[in-house]
């Protein structure tokens, strides 16, 4: 059985760090691209960053520069290291594959204020 477990949100002041994490289960992790997302209130999930299998980094041009996505096939995590933290960059955070996507998890929330 599938599961993502998100992890790592929390209230952070602009220009601020946070580190998430992502567990996935019931998937063979170092086979599988994965990539992080986010939803906003009252707005669609956006993409907001993916890294393939070979570690090929792709990121959105609102993220681009102050995020950065890794994976740690021995421990089945995926990280999204987040700098300079904005208060538009507030949302609940989700990971996923974004080619083959599974069930989503709960996902973990970030808010950026001060």
């Amino acid at each position: 059985q599938v599961r993502l477990v998100e992890s790592g949100g929390g209230l952070v002041q602009p220009g601020g760090s946070l580190r998430l994490s992502c567990v996935a289960s019931g998937i063979i992790f170092s086979r599988d691209a994965m990539g992080w997302f986010r939803q906003a209130p009252g707005k669609p999930r956006e993409f907001v960053a993916s890294i393939t299998s070979g570690v090929s980094t792709n990121y959105a041009d609102s993220v681009k520069g102050r995020f950065t996505i890794s994976r740690d096939n021995a421990k089945n995590t995926v990280y999204l290291q987040m700098n300079s933290l904005k208060p538009e960059d507030t949302a609940v955070y989700y990971c996923n594959n974004p080619w083959a996507m599974m069930p989503w998890g709960q996902g973990t929330q970030v808010t950026v204020s001060s």
